[in-house]
């Protein structure tokens, strides 16, 4: 039996027949795809209007309370001691200069002139040092609240962020604003926005890389929920007479191909320019501490999964391969080599300087580089210094009395004292037989005592439920929060987990939204009795939430005093150190 081109082979038949049969699969999984985005909420692009004031309002709100006394005390404390003069030092210079042995008491009186004219060996990158900078440039140096001003408005900045990103995640404006006013009290993150240190910069960047990876995988999901094949079109007819010239047998096949390998791998999508915008921000957050590289990394995992995730959603039959194929390699060069050059674009004032620390090293020491042309000559230089830096970072073991391990982070521990007076009678308007000024690093004990349980229960509603959402905070929270347990030797602090803290809040304010539940439909009005229980259920969880957000209200202005170096008896210092190891 011949066979002509309109009358193809039983091989071909059978072939063409199993590409129907996955096209049509492909056409059920992207269906289905497009119900749950868009049952999920995720076409409602466009938030309600109340809930931008709302949200500025709380951000309002949030400044004021950072910025109120934000030059007590008028002198460097804690880590200040090195960040706000070495502030001083790069925005002035480009790079890090040496100061002598009492030059806190100089800088405290407003008296920088006595910086020395020789490089300091320093083991964080710039970028941090720059900002805090700026603030300093802004006000003078004799002016304490010039040197934290940057750290204030940075931390601002992130309540609103952290509003629109739980936006993102729960498509509820009320819990967008639950997460902001969460974040603005919480007392880890409010000592950070009083204090200059570089944490809190560190956490801003890593937050907006998160809210990038967010804005990506909402453009990569509508992309998908759209898409169907090609060539996999149910309107388009194969028959000769509907085309003005019938396809050749090799042009069919050619097709055939084409369409085989979108269903077998998803469609290509796009520039996807959030990508570059999350490589931005990574690079920036390293170019503050090193330690913003995890979260570069937990987020290229997260892209990773994510677009597997996707394409089996959208009904691909080999999402993996798809991802492989598709998204690594476009992905990557979007994200890790735009990461590095802003990196090494924090690194300009080094680059640029001829005295900064080990800037000659290339040039005094013999080696392979000395092949590089001139204008090159500083990457050796600056590769030499991380080596050096990095040997300093996981060799510091020294013992400090506020050094803890990351298993209690979680529950705060063992928070960081940055500054503490003690005053007699009579002393700075000390009323009582001795007074206590403090600034203490510890977090809301309403969300850090539910901090736990949240993290428990997204964990445990991701398994169950296969809900993204939980799965993505606990990536937030693995790369702020696990790298540390490879360090537990090293000298290491609660503060530190001012970067984990966004991920918290958000990760309590999705369990105040199971909490929260849902209304009942209107088919369940035709039972009265059973609504009326329903109802009374619903008002006693949101009742519960209610009394939580107030908890957590009640529990900030109570440790105000301990938040903001506020004078008060010592009894009452003692009364707010709930745990023996605050002290």
């Amino acid at each position: 039996m011949t066979h002509t081109a309109d009358s193809p082979s039983p091989t071909r038949r059978i072939a063409r027949e199993r590409l129907a049969r996955k096209r049509e699969q492909v056409r059920a999984g992207a269906a289905a795809m497009r119900r749950e985005t868009f049952h999920a909420g995720m076409w409602a692009t466009r938030a309600p209007v109340w809930m931008w004031p709302a949200l500025l309002v709380i951000t309002g709100i949030g400044a004021a309370l950072r910025l109120f006394r934000l030059g007590f005390p008028h002198r460097l404390i804690f880590d200040e001691t090195y960040y706000v003069k070495d502030g001083y030092s790069v925005f002035n210079f480009g790079y890090e200069r040496s100061w002598p042995e009492n030059a806190d008491d100089s800088f405290n009186a407003g008296d920088p002139s006595v910086i020395e004219p020789t490089p300091e060996y320093v083991v964080h990158p710039p970028l941090g040092k720059w900002l805090i900078g700026i603030g300093i440039d802004l006000f003078g140096a004799d002016d304490s609240f010039g040197w934290r001003f940057s750290v204030a408005i940075i931390g601002t900045l992130t309540i609103f962020l952290i509003g629109v990103i739980a936006w993102k995640l729960f498509r509820s404006a009320f819990f967008a604003c639950v997460a902001a006013g969460l974040l603005s009290i919480d007392g880890e993150h409010f000592v950070h926005s009083r204090t200059s240190l570089l944490d809190i910069v560190l956490m801003a960047f890593v937050l907006l890389a998160f809210f990038f990876v967010l804005l990506d995988r909402e453009q990569v999901t509508k992309r998908l929920a759209r898409w169907t094949p090609s060539t996999a079109d149910p309107h388009r007819s194969e028959s000769p007479v509907a085309e003005a010239a019938p396809p050749t047998a090799a042009a069919r096949r050619r097709r055939d191909r084409k369409e085989r390998d979108e269903i077998n791998f998803g469609p290509r999508l796009g520039v996807r320019p959030w990508i570059i915008a999350a490589g931005i921000s990574v690079g920036l957050a390293m170019g503050v501490k090193w330690s913003g590289l995890y979260a570069a990394a937990a987020f290229g995992i997260l892209l990773v999964a994510w677009d597997v995730h996707s394409r089996y959603r959208a009904g691909v039959v080999h999402p993996w391969l798809g991802m492989l194929i598709r998204d690594s390699i476009p992905s990557f060069l979007k994200l890790v080599p735009t990461a590095f050059v802003t990196y090494l674009a924090c690194w300009s004032g080094w680059i640029r300087s001829d005295d900064a620390w080990d800037r000659q090293w290339a040039a005094e020491n013999f080696g392979w580089w000395q092949s590089l042309p001139e204008w090159l000559q500083w990457l050796p230089s600056l590769a030499h210094y991380h080596y050096t830096a990095y040997s300093f970072h996981v060799g510091l073991d020294s013992e400090h009395p506020y050094m803890s391990n990351p298993w209690g982070w979680i529950v705060q521990w063992r928070p960081t004292s940055f500054y503490y007076e003690s005053y007699d009678q009579g002393d700075m308007g000390c009323l009582a037989d001795k007074c206590s000024s403090a600034i203490t690093s510890v977090g809301n004990p309403v969300i850090w005592g539910l901090a736990p349980f949240a993290v428990l229960i997204c964990l445990i509603v991701w398994i169950i439920r296969r809900d993204v959402r939980p799965a993505v905070i606990l990536a937030g929270l693995a790369a702020t929060w696990l790298p540390w347990f490879a360090y537990q030797e090293r000298t290491i602090f609660t503060f530190y987990t001012i970067v984990m803290v966004p991920f918290v809040v958000l990760a309590v304010t999705y369990c105040l939204t199971l909490l929260w539940g849902r209304a009942p439909g209107r088919q369940a009005s035709r039972r009265r009795p059973r609504l009326a229980r329903i109802s009374t259920a619903l008002f006693a969880r949101r009742m519960s939430v209610g009394i939580i957000l107030a908890a957590a209200v009640l529990a900030f202005a109570y440790f105000w005093p301990i938040y903001t170096g506020e004078v008060i008896p010592f009894t009452a210092w003692n009364n707010r150190m709930w745990n023996i190891t605050w002290r």
